[in-house]
């Protein structure tokens, strides 16, 4: 009497096509969580997900400035330019620069 050979590769998956697609968004769940981990490592902001209050400027100096701070729960964003329409973002303008000198001193000039 001969036996067939069974093969370990065919199985109980054999009558599911769709397997293969939820084992591929599995993974690429799991590489889109790692890459927004490591970005977030790269660029310094681990202060985020810390309890500390935080103030973070981008674009210092430019028309496009933001300044993003955290107070307890609340992070509150604060656009100095007057060209936006959304009123739930505070607005602001330019009032004067500041400079500090080599001894450590801060001079503001207003404009």
């Amino acid at each position: 009497m001969k036996r067939k050979r069974r093969n370990p590769f065919s199985g109980q998956d054999e009558g599911d096509p769709l397997g293969v697609v939820a084992n591929l968004f599995d993974v690429g769940m799991v590489f889109a969580v790692a890459l927004m981990v490591a970005m977030v490592i790269n660029m310094n902001m681990t202060e985020i997900f810390s309890s500390e209050d935080f103030t973070i400027v981008k674009n210092p100096g430019k028309d496009n400035m933001e300044i993003i701070t955290r107070e307890g729960q609340s992070i509150n964003r604060y656009t100095p330019s007057e060209s936006q329409n959304n009123d739930s973002q505070k607005k602001g303008r330019r009032v004067g620069v500041a400079y500090e000198m080599e001894n450590g001193e801060v001079v503001y000039i207003p404009e």
